[in-house]
């Protein structure tokens, strides 16, 4: 595999990286079952605050909802009443995890805080927390700077 990886990074990896057409990542939409518990979960557990919440313009009595993750990224859900979804599940194509960045100390504050909330985790290289949220959707919380991956950097 490590000779296949290199393949493709000597075949890809632009010595050098031209600027990328796109401006940020506006928002990354997820699924909730439960508008209020997925608030809790994500403003006060994880100190993401809510910013906006709407009727999602494509299904009617559904709601938009938004939670500021730093950067000027979002984090949006939607719930579907009525629709009877199925549980998370990891697909080929879907999502695996969303890591997200945190300054060392607030690292150590939620890691806290998910141990006293009793929400099992996972921790990784003393830098990565991973979790899942109440709809079963796996984060990371990621005690490197935007850019960096453990020491090195990506961006």
């Amino acid at each position: 595999m490590d000779a296949r990886r290199d393949e493709i990074r000597e075949r890809h990896l632009l010595p050098r990286r031209p600027p990328s057409s796109a401006r940020g990542l506006h928002h990354f939409a997820l699924v909730s079952s439960d508008v209020e518990r997925t608030i809790r979960f994500y403003q006060e557990l994880l100190e993401f605050p809510l910013t906006e919440i709407f009727e999602n313009r494509d299904y009617k009595g559904s709601s938009h909802f938004f939670f500021d993750v730093g950067n000027g990224n979002l984090l949006a859900f939607f719930d579907f009443p009525g629709l009877d979804l199925g549980p998370y599940q990891e697909v080929l194509g879907g999502l695996h995890h969303i890591a997200i960045s945190v300054d060392p100390a607030t690292w150590e504050r939620l890691r806290g805080k998910l141990e006293m909330a009793g929400v099992p985790h996972q921790i990784e290289s003393g830098a990565s927390i991973y979790f899942r949220d109440p709809d079963g959707a796996r984060l990371e919380l990621l005690a490197d700077h935007l850019g960096e991956m453990y020491g090195s950097r990506v961006l």
